[in-house]
């Protein structure tokens, strides 16, 4: 009962050692090689884009994206702010300032009442931005219809942070393919994991060569070592890209597991009044890569930090949900859109817990959890709980 029960660990197969041992007696160790071209193929294939290209983290995808988009010192550009630092640290690399759009109830994603009033308003002090950054929260994708009706209508180009949604879709294609530029991450916590990396996914392959180019160290084709531009050492490495070849052929199987996670939470703790999930947007499919709830402080009296420290005391890790980026004393001073002028983003990371959710998480483990959990809940400060 003391074993460590983790929130998302790293889940390997059969398949990934096989791929390894294939670039160890190539003897392709060397940053590029084969694993990372078919890695970029098989991702392009999975999600129905023309191409990828493999990187080094989910962030430095971003920040090639934004600078190929032409962003540069003094822009704006337009961010969710219930999200990962990550989403919007290459905003800053880059000199530009982030503007930040709250959550909807429905997603938890970006408003589009919030996007369309920051249209609006940065409209009048005379200062568009050069992109917007739609994130897909925990594994959902936002409701993009919505969102690029809004940024097409201001001809602003979208960037699709598919860092935590690989494998979701909506309206039938898969997430990550609806911006001019996908961005997905398989870092360690991710659905499926290379260590570390990250990877873009576009239609533009004009564009995704231009970014391989800077990904190089922006070294031009020549026999000495001739640099006209500004390059990054940016690119994965083909032992990393075989890790993520095996883990990309049981990705179906990873999602499937997720959502009966999820089921079983749910099944477990939906009928207590007070605890509400992450719902699940009617034109897509969450692929659930976490467990997220939100506790109801009118229904239940125990905070979000109360069943933390339980579960951690009992060797089992969770989170709160993200804290909005608006939030963060290094984005003190940036400007934030609210939904219909109340912060929802705010309301969901005062309430919300990240139950462990790894994909090899047993049913046993889970339900150990799910006792923790109970015991807390059902104390002498909350009696009547059930619905």
């Amino acid at each position: 009962m003391n074993e460590r029960i983790f929130l998302s660990p790293p889940h390997m197969g059969d398949n990934e050692i096989d791929f390894v041992l294939d670039a160890f007696k190539s003897n392709y160790i060397a940053p590029l090689g084969p694993q990372v071209d078919a890695f970029e193929k098989e991702m392009a294939s999975y999600v129905c884009s023309k191409g990828a290209l493999a990187l080094s983290s989910g962030t430095s995808a971003i920040h090639l994206s934004l600078r190929y988009l032409g962003v540069t010192q003094n822009d704006i550009v337009f961010c969710s702010s219930l999200t990962f630092i990550g989403s919007a640290n290459p905003i800053l690399y880059l000199g530009a300032t982030p503007v930040f759009i709250d959550s909807e109830p429905e997603t938890w994603n970006m408003s589009p009442k919030a996007l369309h009033d920051a249209f609006i308003n940065e409209k009048k002090k005379g200062k568009m931005p050069k992109a917007v950054i739609i994130v897909n929260l925990y594994g959902q994708s936002a409701d993009m219809e919505k969102l690029l009706s809004i940024c097409d209508e201001y001809k602003v180009p979208v960037i699709e942070d598919a860092a935590e949604s690989l494998g979701a879709s909506y309206m039938g294609k898969k997430s990550g393919t609806f911006g001019m530029f996908g961005i997905f991450s398989f870092n360690g916590n991710k659905i499926i994991t290379t260590s570390g990396g990250g990877m873009i996914v576009s239609q533009n392959i004009n564009a995704l060569e231009k970014m391989r180019f800077w990904s190089s160290q922006a070294k031009e084709n020549t026999r000495h070592y001739q640099h006209n531009e500004c390059g990054y050492n940016y690119r994965m490495s083909n032992i990393l890209a075989a890790i993520g070849r095996g883990q990309l052929r049981v990705l179906d199987n990873r999602i499937n597991a997720c959502r009966n996670i999820f089921q079983r939470y749910y099944n477990a703790l939906a009928n207590i009044n007070g605890i509400n999930f992450m719902p699940e947007l009617s034109k897509g499919k969450h692929s659930r890569w976490l467990t997220v709830l939100t506790i109801d402080p009118t229904k239940i009296n125990i905070t979000c930090d109360e069943i933390i420290d339980a579960l951690e005391e009992n060797n089992v890790e969770s989170r709160p949900v993200w804290k909005p980026l608006h939030l963060q004393p290094l984005f003190k001073d940036c400007v934030f859109y609210p939904h219909e002028n109340k912060s929802v983003c705010n309301i969901i990371f005062k309430n919300g817990i990240c139950l462990p959710s790894g994909t090899s998480l047993t049913e046993k483990q889970q339900l150990r959890v799910i006792s923790i959990i109970k015991k807390v809940l059902f104390n002498e400060k909350n009696k009547q709980l059930l619905v």
